[in-house]
């Protein structure tokens, strides 16, 4: 985009407008499979707060994990839980 002479390139920006628009159409969508399975999960009798929690810390490193959980710890005891 030149700046100096105010022109902007119309076609290339409506292609990349029109990109992220499937892109967010295509987030929503895999979103809601997502709670429709975390629904079905529930159905079955799983807590989907849990099913969250697991998800979040399989999603980090195990040793980050490791050293959070040992910290948690720590304050834990040391507020006498």
């Amino acid at each position: 985009m030149d700046m100096s002479s105010n022109t902007v390139n119309g076609g290339h920006l409506r292609a990349f407008i029109e990109r992220i628009e499937k892109l967010e159409e295509e987030k929503r969508a895999i979103a809601d499979d997502i709670k429709d399975v975390y629904g079905e999960a529930k159905g079955t009798g799983f807590d989907p707060k849990i099913m969250r929690k697991i998800i979040s810390l399989r999603r980090q490193d195990k040793h980050k994990r490791q050293e959070e959980e040992e910290i948690l710890d720590l304050y834990l005891a040391a507020l006498g839980e």
